[in-house]
């Protein structure tokens, strides 16, 4: 069956519709002829038409089904994390990854839905300081610093918490003064990552790194606390240390870290060394695939989109954030890192199930070019009602 009107031509079969824009002509041709005549010759030329498919979609854009709405967007949390010693001695990093926080604290602490918690703790001068802040974290975080309690997801609320996590970082770094276990010269960096609903808080101290992919883009979620960055090298010398060759005082490599108390004493006095966390806020949307946080000893030997490029690739391939973890830092003892290594991958969205039914096959779409003989034919069948006339061409 062909038919067309002034604007479009339908070429209809038993399983497909073909619709054809751009048809000066009206013409119709019903069931005219045998089967082994209807066939009809395209030429090229510089005539496009085109072909659409769907014939039940609506001609009418106002009935074309709306987007849901990316505030009605819930996170679906599920993390993958890996560790390696690397080139180094000691193995002196630590790291949290909780993925359901509120089944983890039970009724004690109120969070809303999805709640969930991470945080790697690159150690220095021993491995005692970043041991004993995952160990006790949960305590830090969620009882002694007088966690704000709410089930709302809520800016408001985000802005308690933030100062509940501040004392936090203060808490656990004068814990590690007292703990007599704990060497003086240890200490450690922090990076916390906890998500409330569709909030997202990043606390750091250190130059551990959150990196969030939003639609393929690295966003930086924490800034790098060394001595060496400008913010840091002003306040450094405000408090009256020094930096040589990009050391605190000769010593550091970083300037925010929790313990080192053999450059914080005495007590009470303005060291340039701080447990001061910074924080940065976002509301996870669709467009958010995932979270990276990571030690050093990644973004020594790669970028923040060289990591989430790596990362993408990988959930492409399996959908499996522990395996890409591993990858990144594979990818960084590839790079010839001298640190040691922590990764932890946080998906928004749930499993892909790579084995899922198939689905209904689909109808093709066709593209073709009509040339100016074939445009004549269509409008001599119409002109004689089906008749084949000759056309002439300039």
């Amino acid at each position: 069956m062909l038919i067309c009107d002034d604007r479009r031509l339908e070429m209809v079969a038993d399983t497909e519709t073909v619709r054809v824009l751009d048809v000066q002509y009206r013409c119709g041709v019903v069931g005219k002829g045998n089967n082994n005549n209807n066939s009809t010759d395209l030429y090229d030329s510089d005539v496009k038409v085109e072909f659409e498919v769907d014939v039940n979609s609506p001609n009418d854009a106002s009935n074309v089904p709306v987007e849901s709405d990316s505030l009605q967007f819930s996170p679906c949390i599920r993390s993958g994390s890996f560790a390696d010693i690397g080139p180094r001695r000691f193995m002196e990093d630590e790291h949290i990854r909780i993925d359901n926080l509120s089944s983890y604290l039970g009724s004690a602490v109120r969070c809303p839905s999805p709640s969930a918690f991470y945080g790697v703790f690159d150690g220095h001068g021993g491995p005692d300081a970043a041991a004993y802040i995952k160990k006790n974290a949960m305590r830090f975080f969620f009882e002694d610093a007088d966690f704000s309690q709410t089930s709302e997801s809520n800016d408001d609320a985000l802005d308690e918490v933030e100062d509940s996590f501040r004392r936090a970082f203060l808490l656990a770094d004068v814990a590690l003064a007292d703990d007599g276990t704990v060497s003086s010269s240890s200490g450690t960096t922090a990076l916390t990552a906890l998500i409330l609903g569709r909030q997202l808080l990043v606390a750091n101290a250190g130059d551990c790194r959150a990196v969030l992919c939003r639609r393929g883009e690295a966003i930086d979620m924490s800034q790098d606390h060394r001595p060496i960055y400008p913010s840091e090298r002003q306040r450094v010398m405000d408090l009256g240390g020094y930096i040589e060759d990009g050391y605190l005082n000769g010593v550091l490599s970083v300037s925010r870290a929790l313990g080192d108390w053999d450059m914080k004493l005495p007590r009470g006095s303005s060291s340039p060394l701080i447990a001061e966390p910074e924080f940065q806020q976002t509301v996870i949307t669709e467009d958010d695939e995932f979270l990276i946080i990571g030690c050093d000893g990644i973004w020594d030997v790669m970028t923040s989109q060289d990591a989430v490029s790596i990362v993408r690739r990988g959930l492409r391939r399996h959908d499996n954030p522990e395996q890409c973890a591993r990858e990144l830092v594979m990818e960084a003892l590839r790079k010839n890192t001298f640190d040691n290594l922590t990764v932890i991958v946080i998906c928004f969205s749930p499993l892909d199930h790579r084995e899922s039914p198939p689905t209904p096959k689909q109808q093709k779409v066709r593209c073709v070019s009509l040339s100016e003989e074939a445009l004549c034919r269509l409008k001599k069948l119409l002109d004689n009602n089906g008749d084949d006339a000759d056309c002439k061409y300039t």
